[in-house]
């Protein structure tokens, strides 16, 4: 097989930071032989044997990597660090490598070189999975368990929804997933699982378990905090419109009043699942209480000093704007998006897919392992740019060239182009060929209208 044979040559190269040029160019080609196979399953109907073959497969391929070196990103290694200081009974919100020097908590041979004077920027249930395990390779094993689980996942959600089984492909065989858990060990495994069985218990009509799930994923990873209102407004109020009508009968009331009673219990449960989403966040912090103000403090240095890999943000700044002016135009087009999405009522995984795809395009911060936040929405809403954005993105590792040269880890903006460019270029395609589709409908049905 193509992407086992890309990924066994990467394994046994023997420094992968100094070929870094080459590692992408041939994740590049394993992200083609990918899109032959999604639109396979796309088009296709496949069986049982297919599935077992697209399962061994997705594990074959993490197993394959899961021994290769955390090269591309050095992540965990930080993980390690914060994981060290928790069980040196010290707590990480008000901490920082340079203040712990002399403890010798860095791993021997891998001086963490970003991020020094900046405390954990990571929420709490990722703070605490830190500490779940001691070496690179634990960590690589858990994160790829987590990933692994989401596979499941992915599963359970895709025969809910009367899907074919065959389309967990789209998340399975993606090598960006594939690199960046089983061989960079990035903790984002977490907050996906957690959120893809946020939608699961949305679907089995689980209100408080989908809230206290996506609550834990917002714990994991910030960004689920978007989906909090398209969760809140696909909450429905567990009793049966029969058993409303029969109140509303023995209260004396007319036929048309249970609606109005639906409505208000609706919003009573919303607002309590919103007051459940806040304890369960006020929880998750309350272990971490001794940093007081400082609990935010690496978030807001990440956010105010960081700028990689971006597209529409650094677009909004080259036009002239500071980065608080960007980030107030992106947090208002997000705004704008998550009320779109609830008038539209569009339902949660494909109001996850949005947001999120949204979100990663808008955010000052573009990495690309957090492209796999969008990536397992594929399985249900194949889009064909966003498909192709989970490839491009690893074009977001060509930084670690300079920077293994002891340069700056500084975007090119030749790069930007090459991974951003195509994807908007057939996301416009696609929004023009839907508008003329949607034009030559309505003209059709006009056209068949009688004549009065």
């Amino acid at each position: 097989m193509g992407i086992a044979s890309i990924l066994t040559y990467l394994r046994s190269l023997p420094d992968l930071r100094a070929r870094t040029p080459e590692v992408i160019a041939l994740l590049l080609a394993a992200g083609l032989l990918y899109s032959v196979a999604a639109y396979l399953v796309e088009r296709y109907a496949m069986g049982f044997a297919a599935l077992v073959i697209i399962l061994a497969a997705a594990l074959a391929f993490r197993f394959i990597v899961l021994s290769v070196p955390p090269t591309l990103s050095a992540d965990v290694y930080r993980y390690q660090w914060e994981g060290r200081v928790q069980r040196a009974g010290i707590n990480p919100y008000t901490t920082h490598p340079d203040a712990l020097a002399h403890l010798a908590l860095e791993e021997p041979g891998h001086r963490l070189d970003v991020g020094r004077s900046t405390p954990t920027l990571y929420p709490p249930l990722s703070e605490w999975s830190f500490s779940w395990a001691r070496t690179i390779a634990g960590y690589k094993r858990l994160y790829t368990g987590m990933d692994l689980a989401s596979c499941v996942a992915l599963l359970l959600l895709l025969r809910v929804h009367r899907q074919p089984l065959a389309r967990v492909l789209m998340y399975a065989w993606n090598p960006g997933v594939v690199v960046a858990f089983a061989m960079c060990g990035h903790h984002d495994a977490l907050a996906i699982l957690t959120l893809l069985t946020a939608n699961f218990m949305i679907i089995r009509r689980q209100g408080g378990l989908s809230i206290l799930f996506l609550a834990l994923s917002f714990l994991s990873k910030f960004f689920s905090a978007l989906l909090l209102p398209v969760f809140l407004g696909a909450v429905r109020e567990p009793s049966p419109p029969t058993l409303i009508r029969s109140e509303a009968k023995d209260l004396g009331r007319s036929p048309s009043t249970p609606n109005r009673i639906t409505h208000r219990s609706a919003w009573g449960a919303r607002c309590a699942y919103g007051a459940l989403f806040l304890v369960v966040v006020a929880a998750g912090y309350l272990p971490w209480a001794s940093g007081g103000g400082q609990l935010l403090d690496g978030l807001f240095q990440y956010t105010s000093g960081w700028e990689n890999n971006d597209s529409l943000f650094r677009l909004m700044r080259l036009a002239g704007n500071s980065k608080g002016q960007a980030g107030l135009l992106a947090a208002s087009f997000l705004t704008a998006l998550v009320i779109f999405v609830l008038k539209r009522r569009l339902e949660p995984l494909q109001a996850s897919l949005v947001l999120i795809a949204a979100l990663l395009l808008l955010s000052p911060n573009a990495f690309p392992w957090y492209f796999t936040w969008m990536t397992p929405f594929l399985c249900f809403h194949t889009h064909p740019g966003l498909l192709l954005l989970s490839i491009t993105c690893l074009l977001g590792y060509a930084p670690v060239v300079a920077y293994a040269a002891g340069g700056a880890y500084q975007d090119s903006p030749l790069i930007l182009a090459l991974e951003y460019l195509p994807v908007f270029a057939w996301l416009a395609w696609a929004s023009l060929r839907k508008t003329r589709d949607s034009k030559l409908e309505n003209g059709s049905t006009t056209s068949n209208m009688p004549i009065t």
